[in-house]
């Protein structure tokens, strides 16, 4: 398993960090997904599975830019 820390442009609602959240954990090859701060996402990933690149898509899809921390 890979970790990797993703920063969220912009500030996120509640409702909208919840959606980031659900859409994460969704994702086949993730087993763990938390926020660490109002605009940090924490994303422990199988890299068999998925790539850094597929989870910034997944939030790209929620409407919101990130990147790697």
């Amino acid at each position: 398993m890979n970790r990797v820390l993703i920063g969220i442009r912009g500030e996120p609602t509640p409702e909208g960090m919840e959606r980031i959240l659900r859409a994460l954990r969704d994702l086949e090859g993730t087993s763990q997904v938390q926020a660490t701060g109002p605009t940090q996402v924490l994303v422990e990933y199988d890299p068999q599975v998925l790539t850094v690149m597929d989870l910034l898509r997944t939030i790209r899809e929620q409407g919101f830019l990130a990147g790697m921390l």
